[in-house]
């Protein structure tokens, strides 16, 4: 046998086995850690298969031999954020009606341009909640398999809600084309059979709508949508299985009418009176409040062709929003990093940041809504959100203080996920889509 023949037959037996884990030592001038709420000089992290298995400090944590290093310097790193409220299969550039036209498929291509946006935005986890026909799933499943790049996904698929309501999502059309929503239902026994739906899909969680919504025709923001059975009928189908429920609401009965029904976390919360921030907290309630957005919506709105109805909406909300968002942190309310991308442009999540600083939150706060608090709404503690061993790999690096600055999380310079380097020096380094 000739030697090249050999050769290549030894090359393709060495392919056909497991690749060797690769074993990171990584190394930056600090850590914040949002667990702890302290901040460590010189850290370094083992990392082994995409999770930390050693972390010191680099005068006592020894580089492994085999070991590849990754030394960013005098940056600050944290943990991976997480973005509570994510639209990834759609953009806010895309006029309500135009959007019509869309299929099922352009949706989900859309939704691969987005994640990656995000991913390189610094947020390694996100939960998308909402997407028509599953488009959500495709997409986590492509990620989780290495086909795209992209963050990890906890997906809600088609939302549960009623007849006209914000979760119906079809309110554009007139009654001729018979259209009433994916997940649409009336009384608890059909929204049971929606939830069973979803969960036979594949969903990680439920989304439902409490009350009308600012981009869907036709609905006020004030009213409730659902009874209290309706809900509490989601909430136990999805618990009974494992799963948590986000409702979207921003009228004050909503609110509480989905806090009573044992949701998880409530999506807006735009209107909030002192019995339901009361009611919050008495049920461990976390708040996801989208108060970056706004400004995008009301600079960019008409031009990218939201409804007239839509921008009214938002302007009457916007400041009641801001205002409840403060009085809840106030109050101690467990408030996570919600951003409602989609209805402004992907990427552009860590905008939010400096704003949940501007209306109460400490800089150590509104980093923990998007690593430990997040994590613990997740029901992912110790393993997203955190720097310890055990948590997975996931890393951001700003090249200032972001404790002192907290706007450097707009533009990150590293990310890191699950032990692979997504972006260095600003620069996209990893994934080809």
């Amino acid at each position: 046998m000739k030697l090249t023949v050999l050769l290549a037959s030894a090359s393709m037996a060495l392919l056909s086995l497991p690749a060797a884990a690769e074993t990171l030592y990584l190394t930056a001038g600090k850590f914040v850690d949002p667990v702890t709420a302290e901040t460590v000089n010189r850290p370094a992290f083992v990392i082994e298969d995409g999770v930390i298995t050693a972390r010191g400090t680099t005068n006592r944590l020894r580089k492994p031999a085999e070991a590849t290093s990754i030394d960013l310097g005098d940056a600050t790193l944290v943990p991976g954020f997480i973005d509570m409220h994510t639209h990834l299969t759609s953009d806010p550039e895309d006029p309500a009606y135009y959007s019509l036209s869309f299929s099922d498929e352009r949706q989900v291509l859309t939704g691969v341009k987005n994640a990656r946006k995000t991913l390189l935005a610094g947020f390694t986890t996100v939960r998308n909640v909402g997407a028509s026909s599953y488009g959500d799933v495709a997409l986590r499943d492509a990620i989780n398999e290495g086909d795209i790049s992209g963050p990890r996904m906890f997906v809600s698929g088609p939302p549960v809600g009623i007849l006209g309501g914000h979760c119906s999502d079809t309110n554009l059309l007139p009654s001729e084309y018979e259209l009433t929503g994916e997940n649409v239902a009336t009384g608890p026994w059909e929204m049971r059979e929606k939830v069973r739906r979803n969960i036979k899909y594949g969903v990680d969680l439920i989304k439902t709508c409490s009350t009308g919504g600012v981009f869907s025709k036709g609905t006020s923001l004030g009213a409730a949508q659902g009874t209290l059975e309706e809900l509490t009928a989601i909430a136990e189908e999805a618990h009974a299985r494992g799963i948590k429920v986000a409702s979207h609401a921003h009228g004050t009965i909503g609110i509480k009418n989905a806090i009573l029904a044992g949701i998880d976390t409530i999506e807006h919360a735009s209107i909030l009176d002192e019995d339901a921030i009361n009611l919050a907290k008495e049920h461990g309630t976390y708040l996801s409040m989208d108060i970056y957005n706004t400004e995008y919506t009301l600079a960019e709105g008409e031009k990218n062709g939201v409804l007239a109805e839509s921008l009214a909406k938002e302007r009457a909300i916007s400041k009641i929003q801001r205002d409840s968002f403060t009085s809840a942190v106030k109050a101690g309310v467990k408030v996570v990093f919600g951003s409602d991308s989609g209805v402004y442009p992907h990427g552009d999540n860590g905008r939010q940041f400096s704003r949940m600083v501007t209306l109460g939150m400490t800089p150590m706060q509104a980093l923990q809504a998007a690593t430990s608090l997040a994590a613990e709404a997740l029901d992912k503690t110790g393993d997203l959100g955190c720097g310890d061993v055990g948590c997975r790999a996931d890393f951001v690096a700003v090249d200032t203080n972001p404790l002192a600055d907290i706007s450097a999380f707009e533009a990150v310079d590293f990310v890191m996920k699950d032990g692979t380097v997504y972006k260095r020096d600003g620069k996209q380094v990893a994934g080809t889509y």
